[in-house]
């Protein structure tokens, strides 16, 4: 499949992509613009990582509402939204050949991040409280696993609250068009990713 690219300096001019920093009930806590990752280091040097493609921005925006509606108060904390190529490979390279590959999209077939089309996100309180979700973000076992959820639980690694919080997660996002994956509680996206693919820029 050919994919058609755009280079990050195009991106702020371009009409389709749009910045996410004073959407209502939603805080930015980009993990990649700083040290707080896997990583352990700042990916995004002077990129203004706050960038979706408008469709996403659209669908975040709707599950802020919703939560807001569920939870007043509440807000989305985003930890990662679109996301270079250039930063993909750079995340690529240091996990291939270990078993965090998994948990990584090859650039090569380009990450959906890299389309402004996911975005990665948690609970906070009224307070501005991060919510306990079982794991942190970027965590690499089982117990960040959707599809574990009922055997974490049966194992006593996962409580009733965190799961319910998860739950909530999923219903915001679900309803207001995204779906998430099984190995990341953290990770939705705005679409499937094979139209993705075919039909929207990749950011390089």
């Amino acid at each position: 499949m050919h994919i058609t690219t755009i280079q990050l300096e195009d991106v702020l001019a371009h009409p389709e992509y749009i910045s996410i920093h004073q959407m209502p009930g939603i805080h930015l806590d980009l993990r990649y613009a700083g040290v707080d990752n896997f990583i352990g280091h700042n990916l995004y040097g002077d990129f203004d990582g706050g960038l979706l493609h408008s469709q996403a921005a659209s669908q975040l925006a709707r599950a802020a509402t919703i939560l807001q509606a569920e939870r007043p108060g509440w807000r989305l904390r985003v930890l990662d939204a679109l996301r270079p190529g250039r930063v993909q490979r750079l995340l690529w390279d240091r996990v291939k050949g270990t078993p965090q590959h998994i948990y990584v999209a090859d650039p090569a077939r380009g990450s959906i991040h890299s389309f402004g089309m996911a975005v990665d996100v948690t609970l906070e309180n009224e307070h501005g409280q991060q919510q306990d979700m079982g794991t942190r973000f970027d965590d690499f076992s089982l117990l960040a696993q959707p599809c574990q959820e009922r055997q974490m639980l049966q194992a006593g690694l996962l409580d009733h609250q965190q799961l319910k919080q998860r739950q909530l997660l999923r219903s915001c996002m679900q309803q207001a068009g995204f779906h998430g994956i099984a190995s990341e509680w953290w990770h939705f996206e705005a679409a499937d990713r094979g139209w993705i693919r075919a039909n929207m820029l990749l950011v390089e």
